[in-house]
C-alpha cells in the first residue's frame, strides 16, 4: 500500500509538472461582451472593446494564436474553472476574495467607481442617505458587493445581468442611481443620446478592500506559465507603446491608472 501511495504521488507530482509546462500557442480569453467601452457586442455579433484589442495585442506580443470567447458575467469564473477558456479579460478587479479561487496577473487598468443619476438628483452616501433608494448594480460585481457589505437592507439593490438594463430603468425612473465604474458609464450612459440628462454624484469609491489593486487577467491558479507571459506582455506593451495605442481609441486619459 506504501509503495502504491508513494507511486501516486509521484505520478501526481508529474501530471502537475506537466500542467506547468503546457507550451502555449493559443490563449482562449473569457469576455463578458456587453459593458463597453471594455468590451460589446456589435450589430454583426462581433465583439469590440478595449478588452477586446487588449487581448489581440497580448497575443501578439506573446506570439500565440488568440481567441475570444464571449461569456455571461455571473458564470464567467466558473467557466475559466471548467476550461471553456484559459484567461478572462473583462474588467474584472483583482480582490482578495477572488484570490482564493484563481489566480491574477499585475493590474492592466485602474478606474474609479462611481453613481450616476437625473441631474438634480443629490446623493449621501450613508446608510441614511441610501435607505429607501433604489441603486441598479451589475450582479455579482464588486459594486453588488460593496454596497451589500457597507449598507445592507439599508439600501435597494436592483441587479441586472449587465449595465445596459440598469441604464434602461434609470432612463425610466424604476430606480434612482447606478453604481459602476465610471468609465463605463461614461461611455455606456453619458456619452450617448440622452445622456446629458445624467451626471455623476458623489465621490469617487476606490476602497482597496473590495475593488482591490485594479482590473487585472485571471488564470487558473495552476497555470503560472501562462500568467508570467501576460505579466510580461502587460510590462512590453506599457514599454513599445502598443499599449497606448490601444488606450487612446478608447479613452482621453492613461486608464492604466499612477
Amino acid at each position: 500500500m506504501k509503495k502504491w501511495l508513494v507511486a501516486g504521488a509521484i505520478m501526481a507530482t508529474l501530471a502537475a509538472g506537466a500542467v506547468q509546462a503546457k507550451e502555449w500557442k493559443t490563449v482562449r480569453f473569457g469576455i463578458e461582451g456587453a459593458y463597453p467601452p471594455f468590451s460589446w457586442t456589435d450589430e454583426n455579433g462581433e465583439l469590440q472593446g478595449f478588452d477586446v484589442d487588449m487581448a489581440h495585442a497580448l497575443c501578439e506580443q506573446m506570439q500565440v494564436k488568440c481567441e475570444l470567447v464571449a461569456q455571461d458575467w455571473d458564470g464567467i469564473i466558473p467557466a475559466l474553472l471548467a476550461r471553456k477558456y484559459d484567461a478572462i479579460i473583462a474588467a474584472m478587479s483583482i480582490t482578495e476574495e477572488r484570490k482564493r479561487t484563481v489566480d491574477f496577473t499585475g493590474k492592466y487598468a485602474l478606474v474609479p467607481n462611481k453613481f450616476v443619476t437625473r441631474k438634480g438628483t443629490a446623493l449621501d452616501l450613508s446608510k441614511e442617505g441610501l435607505k429607501g433608494k433604489k441603486v441598479g448594480v451589475q450582479i455579482a460585481t464588486t459594486h453588488d458587493k460593496y454596497l451589500t457589505d457597507n449598507f445592507g437592507r439599508d439600501v435597494s439593490l436592483v441587479r441586472y445581468g449587465n449595465a445596459d438594463e440598469a441604464y434602461l430603468d434609470l432612463k425610466s425612473g424604476r430606480i434612482d442611481y447606478v453604481f459602476l465604474d465610471a468609465t463605463a458609464i461614461e461611455e455606456g450612459l453619458l456619452n450617448k443620446d440622452g445622456g446629458d440628462q445624467f451626471e455623476f454624484v458623489g465621490p469617487s469609491v476606490t476602497d482597496e478592500q473590495w475593488f482591490g489593486e485594479g482590473f487585472g487577467i485571471a488564470v487558473r491558479k495552476q497555470d503560472q506559465k501562462l500568467k508570467n507571459m501576460l505579466n510580461q506582455a502587460i510590462q512590453d506593451l506599457r514599454e513599445n507603446g502598443k499599449y497606448e495605442e490601444v488606450n487612446n481609441k478608447y479613452f482621453e486619459y492613461d486608464i492604466y491608472g499612477g
